[in-house]
């Protein structure tokens, strides 16, 4: 399988301004100035090799929208800001001829997830089948509500796709094109729903916006067991442990220390961290990141778990 991410920020969309882009041109031209770099440098080796990420790229801005791929099938997680530009992708990649079939699972309709279906293109084009997934039961009149006036000028029952609303039982396994997928009601106001999705031995998590407690002994028996032997667990740390635990306790979100703490227990090979601060800058997330290895190390003892943070365009091969 092959995981790609089109959003990975939390709660809305993350911009960047002038002092942003100053901040990131600063640091270029210091470590230039550090390593000598000449007229006859190679620019791109130096960009890839002597630049850090935060300096070189950016974690992105879009909202929540994953892909999970194997083969020709594919699965979407959440219909965020970052939906509209996998559907771009699609529309440049395959033209009008493209996929027909799309099948979104939706963790939960708050708006950050939602936000990218209107400006999704394969929406407009008739033959097009859309489902939508979730465990709401008013999971299809969100979609209608965001898609009406006033708040936009096209309405739902104007699209040209045929759309569908699936209203997933947490209680049984359900399988879409080739996958297996168990779903997983969610602490979070509303509730939220994670999906795991299993084909040929291979296993993804996607858990956000999720709140976990270290208190909690029974939230944690559930989850361990839900993210068990996971190659890839996607995993909602919007805050850091001391927000969570203080100021923003209750706010539906986790983070980094904790889900170290429950990818260890479940025996999971690759903790990916998502569903982004949105003030944090790229800078401020490659520390987030550095002290989350840090933590996995020293937790982990002599297991070994690979620990990255999501960004827009990321690629996760399985």
């Amino acid at each position: 399988m092959k995981v790609r991410f089109w959003g990975t920020r939390g709660s809305l969309p993350a911009s960047i301004n002038s002092k942003g882009i100053r901040e990131k041109l600063r640091g270029a031209l210091e470590i230039a100035v550090e390593k000598g770099l000449g007229p006859d440098s190679d620019i791109e080796t130096f960009i890839d090799q002597s630049l850090p990420f935060w300096i070189s790229g950016t974690y992105g801005a879009n909202t929540s929208c994953a892909e999970i791929r194997h083969g020709d099938d594919f699965l979407i997680c959440d219909a965020g800001s970052g939906f509209r530009d996998l559907g771009n992708h699609l529309i440049r990649t395959y033209g009008m001829k493209g996929p027909k079939d799309f099948h979104i699972f939706i963790s939960h309709p708050h708006w950050d997830h939602i936000q990218g279906f209107p400006f999704f293109t394969p929406i407009y084009i008739p033959g097009n089948r859309i489902t939508i997934y979730g465990g709401h039961d008013n999971i299809r009149e969100a979609f209608l509500t965001q898609q009406s006036q006033p708040f936009f000028p096209i309405d739902f029952k104007n699209l040209g796709a045929e759309i569908d609303f699936v209203v997933l039982d947490p209680e049984k396994t359900h399988e879409v094109k080739g996958f297996q997928i168990t779903v997983k009601e969610q602490s979070h106001p509303g509730k939220s729903y994670g999906y795991r999705f299993e084909r040929d031995g291979k296993v993804v998590v996607y858990s956000t916006d999720s709140e976990h407690k270290s208190e909690s002994d029974e939230d944690t028996e559930q989850f361990v067991e839900f993210f068990r032997k996971a190659d890839l667990l996607i995993f909602d740390a919007q805050y850091t442990f001391a927000d969570a635990s203080t100021i923003k306790e209750d706010w539906g979100h986790s983070n980094n220390l904790i889900g170290v703490e429950l990818a260890l227990k479940a025996g999971v090979k690759h903790l990916c961290l998502f569903h982004l601060e949105p003030v944090s800058t790229d800078q401020t997330l490659d520390k987030f990141l550095h002290d989350t290895r840090k933590l996995a190390t020293l937790l982990g003892e002599d297991e070994i778990l690979e620990v990255s943070i999501a960004w827009d365009g990321m690629e996760v091969d399985i």
